[in-house]
């Protein structure tokens, strides 16, 4: 069995060579292989990674040209992934490399994707608090059986890396991709510890990223396929309120207030053609889709078998 760890490292200078260590510690038997993705880091950080691949065959190093973010760099890791198992770890040594054995196993039983779960979480509360909102609302909205959806500890069969499509800041939801695609998804509790080294890369622009996020995966999960049914429902909606507002004007317009029933008629014109215009963009949305995407089967296939040979 051959593992590839995907490791994005943005000024980690300190962690990478104890985390090299540990998880040559850890992995055997296995055959396996380190990939660094440097996001652009501006600390030292590549000419430790650059040392350590000239003295571990095991360990290769990709650059990135300036620092893109945690998607840019696990997208271009999984690209150049190989083997039959993919690992993916933070660079920081707050993910633990001896629990690399418990994760092996619990994909043996049968998953396809295996996320780690910092039940006991050693961060500050202002990353605490929301991280666990965040989770509880992801696994409830997507139906996802995890406690933590954005842990960056996973281990993937080689299949699912290569079909999940990450950009922006998607990778918090590869568990969510996966589901979606059908994929045996599951976690276990793993060990955190504080981080010991540089500093913490969370900012306060992660919590509009985090519901933006969330909002396009639900989006994409629902109506993926076929966006001109949600505009269309909206569409309609806004249609059939303003008729609704018209109709109400219409009737208050003879009555004691007809300023009231001009606003309403005058709304109600406005809900009406905004309601049109929605049914427009779902449709432009359907003719862009048709024109320019072409789905690909091979997403959804789970095997394929060997064409039979028909007699002559």
């Amino acid at each position: 069995m051959k593992i590839t760890f995907v490791i994005p490292v943005y000024n980690e200078r300190e962690t990478l060579e104890p985390l090299a260590a540990g998880i040559a510690e850890h992995v055997a038997p296995h055959n396996y292989r380190i990939l660094f993705v440097d996001d652009g880091s501006t600390d030292g950080s590549h000419e430790v990674m650059n040392r350590l691949r000239d003295s571990d065959s095991h360990i290769e190093v990709i650059r990135l040209r300036g620092n893109f973010g945690k998607s840019a760099a696990l997208a271009t890791g999984f690209a150049n992934a190989d083997g039959d198992l993919v690992f993916t770890m933070d660079s920081d040594l707050q993910d633990e490399p001896k629990e690399i054995p418990r994760f092996l196993a619990k994909l043996d039983e049968g998953y396809d994707v295996v996320c780690g779960w910092k039940a006991v979480r050693h961060d500050p509360i202002h990353k605490t608090v929301p991280s666990r909102i965040y989770n509880w609302f992801v696994a409830w909205l997507f139906e996802v059986p995890l406690h933590d959806i954005n842990c960056g500890f996973k281990l993937m069969r080689t299949e699912v890396v290569k079909k999940v499509q990450i950009y922006g800041e998607l990778h918090r939801l590869i568990p969510v991709l996966a589901q979606n695609l059908n994929y045996r998804v599951t976690e276990i509790p793993v060990e955190h510890h504080r981080r010991r080294y540089g500093k913490s890369k969370y900012g306060i622009e992660r919590f509009t990223r985090g519901a933006m996020d969330v909002l396009t995966m639900w989006f994409l999960t629902n109506y993926r396929h076929a966006p001109g049914h949600f505009f269309g429902m909206l569409g309609f909606t806004q249609k059939a309120l303003g008729m609704l507002l018209i109709i109400s004007g219409i009737i208050a317009w003879p009555g004691t207030h007809p300023a009231a029933g001009a606003a309403l008629i005058a709304s109600g014109l406005v809900l009406a053609s905004t309601g049109a215009l929605t049914i427009c963009i779902g449709l432009f949305a359907e003719l862009v889709l048709r024109h320019f995407v072409r789905m690909d089967p091979a997403l959804y296939v789970a095997e394929e078998n060997e064409r039979v040979a028909r007699p002559e």
